[in-house]
């Protein structure tokens, strides 16, 4: 119990104590060449195959794996006696084959001795819901037990493995979130969390508003748990709290591992997905050397076209400014059952690799080598079936590593430079959760027909499909003047000094397109009570003091923008009224006609085009257009063909690489308007002006002359 209170309060502390995003990490050196390979784990093998396995990763030009980190129990089968050499096995083996080692901190699935000795460390959800040991990720990382064993667990298994050259890097935890935990200990933290940030509880009440229905506090002990809160102020600051939460274990882990592992080990950790409403990812990226992210995807025809894995992965290099990692992808089909089995097409395989190197990642990782033959993920395939034997898809992984053994070192490290910006901002994502604007029915239930997550994919999509890279930007960024169009998707909840930033960077030049919402609220959820757009009037040139649901789509009048039957709008209008702005695009309709959908403004060297609706998708790739062309973003990439899109950055060498995929089943070409070059994967030359043939699902990648 005196461990357990002395580590609370440690960890008190610690939360209390800690600037978010401030922690620097260590540089890390270039790595010499794309790593190519899979989580493999031996242990959940049938029948002893370690030898069979590297033979077939080192034929396939496999050069990494991920080991360790979803088996606690294996390494710490009873508490406090911890076994080592069923992995040195395989490390000892990988190494021999020439395979380097990535190591997981086996954190994220606890063993079932632990939750019998310390049923606390389970998290406790809303309305005092207790989670039952059984499914992963089911721990209130949080807990002082948790923390001792954890720890311990990685000082031990970081020394074990700190002179280890096969070990090139750790992985902490896996796919971390704040997994719905409100444990008393949590909520604890909580207050003095806004203890620290109000410093009195009227101050907090003044802020959220609190005295509606009477329930203003004048003492911290009269804080009510966040199960029931109505508070829209305490809802967004719920929500950040878990992910200070997320961001302190992270952190506290890699300071663990690089107390006890070796400078030359860099530090990762694999992000599900990417723009996560409870996982502040910008500033966990703070503690790593480089962020990871697993990015899944459907193939055949109908789903498979790149737009998915660009998205997450401009958004995943974005947190550093720098290269990253894919820990997990595809290996063949993904679903806990089989209702969602779409194996890739031929060339599907070998495409997303490249794909993903193309946006900047240094690593490709497919979860996971075997598939595996029982339990919760059976039908989440690995590189071999279930039959353990060469397949199709480990044809066309071999083709691809050995490929990579050749030209690895000239796309590793790749620099993508893009002029174009989305700003993404977590806090509106999660007000706007919690204040929808678009849901399926009044009362309780239903879901959202649209929300900030569709808007967001919506524009960063139709950039895609115009061929135009982009980066993101997060709301603590103080400068955007490196960008000639900044996005700024449904700002709704933002302090006055995030939109003074926007407001002055049109000022002094720059574009922006801006949509509905946006200045809604302030920092913490709270209706501004200026007239809106609040502190953006004068940068975007009108005002406004109503707004209205539409119950159907409104088409626009004349078809400013060419969309044709798609010249629609939906969901939500703002009743604008013009200042300094002139409107772009009017409603066709008896009430709603006499105010302006979408409107532009000169706002000193600058301009802001402003959308008050939700466009269609072909709408909103015309506006974006518009504003493209008008800031001069548009060039010889925008002439491809539509199933052809492209990437390019600058390599090691000095040199911009060009990455070309056609997406689609049928055979594309296109003249190559660029500086002459090579082939990498053919080694045969390419002249400005010549035609580059693409046969289905095929990539080229020229490398230009110096």
């Amino acid at each position: 119990m005196l461990r357990q209170k002395l580590l609370f309060s440690a960890l008190a502390c610690a939360l209390a104590g800690t600037t978010w995003g401030q922690a620097p990490s260590p540089a890390v050196p270039p790595m010499p060449t794309i790593l190519y390979g899979t989580a493999y784990y031996h242990e959940y093998m049938p029948y002893e195959r370690l030898e069979k396995d590297v033979q077939m990763m080192k034929a396939a030009g496999f050069n990494v794996v991920r080991l360790g980190e979803s088996t606690w129990s294996l390494w710490e089968p009873e508490d406090g006696r911890f076994e080592y050499a069923w992995m040195d096995r395989v490390v000892d083996a990988m190494g021999k084959a020439g395979i380097k080692v990535i190591m997981g901190t086996p954190t994220y699935s606890i063993p079932a001795w632990m939750a019998r000795q310390n049923p606390e460390i389970l998290a406790r959800k809303f309305n005092g819901a207790q989670n039952m040991y059984g499914m992963r990720q089911n721990m209130n990382t949080d807990s002082a037990a948790y923390r001792f064993y954890a720890e311990r667990l990685i000082r031990k298994i970081a020394a074990h493995y700190k002179d280890n050259p096969n070990v090139i890097g750790w992985q902490v935890d896996n796919e971390t979130g704040a997994y719905g935990a409100a444990n008393e200990d949590v909520f604890v933290r909580f207050q003095h969390h806004l203890e620290k940030k109000f410093g009195t509880p009227e101050n907090l009440s003044k802020a959220w508003f609190l005295n509606y229905w009477g329930q203003d506090l004048h003492s911290w002990a009269d804080l009510p748990r966040p199960d029931a809160a109505q508070s829209t102020g305490y809802k967004l600051e719920w929500s950040r709290w878990g992910q200070m939460r997320v961001t302190e274990f992270l952190h506290w882990q890699a300071r663990l591992v690089r107390e006890c592992a070796s400078p030359r080990q860099f530090v990762t950790h694999d992000f599900a997905g990417s723009m996560h409403s409870d996982v502040n990812e910008e500033a966990v990226s703070a503690a790593l050397d480089m962020p990871a992210v697993n990015i899944y995807h459907w193939g055949q025809r109908e789903y498979y076209n790149g737009a998915d894995q660009t998205m997450q992965a401009d958004f995943t290099r974005s947190l550093k400014r720098n290269n990253f990692l894919v820990t997990e992808t595809n290996a063949q089909t993904t679903d806990w059952s089989s209702s969602f089995q779409y194996p890739p097409y031929d060339g599907q395989f070998r495409q997303d690799v490249y794909t993903h190197l193309s946006n900047g990642s240094n690593m490709v990782e497919y979860w996971h080598w075997s598939s595996i033959h029982a339990n919760q993920e059976t039908y989440w395939k690995g590189v071999l079936s279930h039959d353990m034997e060469p397949n199709r898809a480990y044809a066309e992984m071999s083709r691809t590593g050995r490929e990579l053994q050749k030209i690895g070192p000239r796309l590793v490290n790749l620099k993508l430079h893009n002029d174009v910006a989305i700003l993404w901002s977590r806090d509106s994502l999660n007000a706007l959760n919690d204040m929808p604007f678009a849901k399926d029915s009044q009362w309780g239930g239903g879901g959202s027909k649209a929300d900030y997550g569709s808007l967001v994919r919506q524009m960063h999509r139709a950039l895609y499909d115009m061929k135009v890279g982009a980066d993101f930007v997060f709301p603590e960024a103080q400068d955007f003047s490196q960008y000639k169009l900044l996005i700024v998707p449904a700002l709704y909840s933002a302090d006055d000094a995030l939109l003074k930033r926007i407001a002055d960077y049109i000022r002094k030049g720059g574009r922006v397109v801006m949509t509905f919402k946006s200045g809604f609220t302030n920092e913490n959820a709270a209706v501004r009570w200026s007239m809106a757009p609040g502190p953006l009037r004068e940068a975007l040139g009108f005002h406004y003091q109503e707004f209205s649901n539409l119950a159907q789509p409104l088409t626009l009048k004349g078809d400013p923008f060419q969309a044709g039957g798609d010249n629609k709008v939906q969901y939500w209008a703002e009743f604008l009224q013009l200042d300094t702005a002139k409107a772009l695009a009017y409603y066709d309709h008896h009430f709603f006609g006499r105010w302006p959908a979408i409107t532009q403004n000169q706002y000193g060297a600058g301009k802001v085009i402003y959308e008050g609706t939700y466009l269609t998708d072909k709408l909103q790739k015309a506006v974006l257009k518009s504003a493209l062309d008008e800031a001069g973003l548009s060039g010889p990439d925008q002439q491809l063909p539509a199933q052809v899109h492209t990437r390019s950055g600058t390599n090691d060498y000095g040199r911009t690489v060009r990455y070309f995929f056609n997406y689609s089943g049928a055979a594309a070409s296109f003249k190559y308007q660029y500086k002459g070059g090579t082939d990498l994967l053919t080694s045969r030359p390419v002249k400005a002006d010549d035609t580059v043939n693409l046969g289905p699902w095929e990539v080229a990648i020229v490398e230009e002359n110096r």
